[in-house]
Parts: C-alpha cells; sequence; structure tokens
C-alpha cells in the first residue's frame, strides 16, 4: 500500500522471520555462530535463550538456512513443543522422512536409533532443532537426553539445538535435569537493542526494502521514540514501524515523525508493560564469542547459496 509512495521495491518491516533481514548485532551475530559451530563439530547440545521478540526464530531461519548448503546434513525442525513423548518422537521421524504412523514408542526409538546409526557411519550430520523449547516437558527433554548417548567414541550422533524463551534456562537448572545441563557444549542469550543498534536496524531493513535514503523516512526523534516504546524488541520495532509508515502514508507525509510513533505506541498499548518484560537475570549464560578475524556468518546469508565451513574458535563453556 505504501511501498510506491515511498518508492520501496518491499515491506521492510514484516514480522515474517526472513534470513535475508538478519541486522548483524555482535550478539545475534555471535550465538549464529555458536549455533553452526555447535551442529557442524558434532558439540552435541547448543541452548540459545532471549526473550519474547528478541528475533531467536529468525536466527534459526538464519541457521537452517546456512545447514541447507552441506548436502551431509540432515535436520528436524521441531516448533511445537506442547506433544507428548510418542508425539514429539513421531514428529521428528516424520521430519526426516521415516514410517512413524502406528509404531509404539520402542519402535520410534528403534527406527530413530538405526537411522542416526547409518548416518553416523558415514559420518554425516544429524540435527534436531526445536524451536519454542522452553514449552517441552521434562519428560521430553529427558528423553532427548536419552538419544544423545548414541555415540561413537569421537562423535555424538545427534545434535541438538534447544532456542526458547529464559522459562528454558529455569527448567535446565532444575535438579531433574541436571545431567542434560552438564551436557550443553554452548549456551548464548540474545538480548534486546540498544538506542545504536535501533537505529542501524531500522536503517538496514529500508535499504533491504529498496529505500535509497533509510535515514530520510525517520528523524532521529521518530527512531529514539520507537526505541522507547520497543525497548529495543525486533518485533515490536517491526510493528511501530510498519503501522507508522501506513499512518505517514495517510496523512501524505514525507517522513515519520515522533507524534506517529507516540500514536502508534498508544493505540498497541504499548506503555503497559508487565513485570516478566522489564527484569531478568543473564548470570549463568555464557556467550561463545568468536576469535578476531572469524568469519561474519551473517555475511554468507547475503550471498548466493554456496557451501561454506565457517570455523570459530569457542569460549568453554564452564
Amino acid at each position: 500500500m505504501y511501498k510506491a509512495y515511498f518508492n520501496l521495491t518491499r515491506n521492510p518491516f514484516e514480522l515474517t522471520p526472513d534470513p535475508s533481514f538478519l541486522f548483524p548485532t555482535n550478539r545475534h551475530n555471535e550465538a549464529l555462530a555458536a549455533l553452526y559451530y555447535g551442529v557442524r563439530r558434532h558439540k552435541g547440545f547448543v541452548v540459545v535463550t532471549g526473550e519474547i521478540g528478541t528475533g531467536k526464530t529468525l536466527l534459526l531461519r538464519c541457521l537452517l538456512r546456512l545447514l541447507k548448503q552441506s548436502p551431509d546434513v540432515a535436520y528436524a525442525y521441531v516448533f511445537n513443543g506442547l506433544l507428548s513423548p510418542t508425539e514429539f518422537l513421531q514428529y521428528i521421524l516424520a521430519d526426516f522422512g521415516l514410517a512413524a504412523s502406528g509404531k509404539n514408542k520402542g519402535e520410534l526409538l528403534l527406527e530413530l536409533s538405526n537411522f542416526l546409526i547409518s548416518r553416523g557411519s558415514k559420518k554425516q550430520t544429524t540435527v534436531l532443532v526445536v524451536d519454542e523449547a522452553h514449552h517441552l516437558s521434562a519428560d521430553i527433554l529427558e528423553e532427548v537426553r536419552l538419544l544423545t548417548n548414541l555415540e561413537t567414541t569421537e562423535d555424538k550422533l545427534l545434535q541438538v539445538v534447544l532456542v526458547g524463551q529464559p522459562e528454558l534456562d529455569e527448567k535446565l537448572d532444575s535438579v531433574g535435569l541436571r545431567q542434560l545441563k552438564q551436557r550443553i557444549a554452548l549456551r548464548a542469550r540474545l538480548d534486546p537493542l540498544d538506542g545504536a543498534e535501533t537505529k542501524g536496524y531500522i536503517e538496514r531493513r529500508l535499504q533491504i526494502a529498496g529505500s535509497s535514503q533509510a535515514d530520510a523516512l525517520f528523524s532521529e526523534q521518530a527512531i529514539a521514540a520507537v526505541h522507547r516504546h520497543s525497548r529495543g524488541f525486533p518485533r515490536l520495532i517491526n510493528t511501530i514501524c510498519e503501522n507508522a509508515l501506513i499512518a505517514a502514508y495517510g496523512r501524505r507525509l514525507q517522513r515519520v515523525t515522533p507524534g506517529i510513533i507516540e500514536d502508534v505506541a498508544k493505540e498497541f498499548r504499548l506503555d503497559v508493560i508487565h513485570d516478566a518484560e522489564t527484569t531478568g537475570s543473564h548470570n549463568g549464560i555464557v556467550i561463545p564469542r568468536a576469535t578476531k578475524g572469524a568469519p561474519d556468518v551473517s555475511s554468507v546469508l547475503r550471498r548466493p547459496v554456496t557451501r561454506k565451513q565457517i570455523w570459530v574458535r569457542m569460549r568453554p563453556f564452564q
């Protein structure tokens, strides 16, 4: 609707997680590097947590796009954690292309074990990726841990990526899951964007959408208002900016003003903040850091798909 008016080729603030729109902050780049490194080096468990709207699913889409470049990688992607243990196993097998219908739990486990052993004997990589992992029950998390018991003297046969909200950290800290927690090789946390990152995020999305003067569409004061009301959460930034462009178009303005941002914030009741959104502890979260000169993983996502190995040295998990 407003694309032609603002000379844009696509909507810059869609909520759909599109890897081409990844804004590579240090935290997002490090988390993506940790995910890719953990999978390709067969580290076993990798965990990424972050509040709602910090870009976790987008990060996973970027990881899956990278993994698709390697023909030796097969993955199952689970985005619904509200399943029973048997349903969870059935979903995994089906996503791997294995027969799962009508089989009991024992048969499902045997089928999956044979699949992992077969791929492991060929030095192939098999990955289980779970989004919204904070919804997983303790029983399912224990099943996942038992699956990783399949290993050779050198490698884990199943690589597990768990991504979820901070409640996942709380579950992993429970006494009943202490064995799983000890097996986590790499952990990272995504945080909201700061003011400068919010400005860069908005301008980058506008540039990708075809704007030749991204900084001309949103004034400095408007961007500051976006950061204040969104608190740096990318999903909220998208919502505010999308509706701000619609409002500016409707008023036949050439630029988004602070007043428009205030109107949008009121319309979406963004002044109502829950306690969980303003508090949180980072204790116990280790974000692996790439060594100086390591490749920028996000740059791979902006190039045509080719095989690319990305090796980064990570700080050991403590």
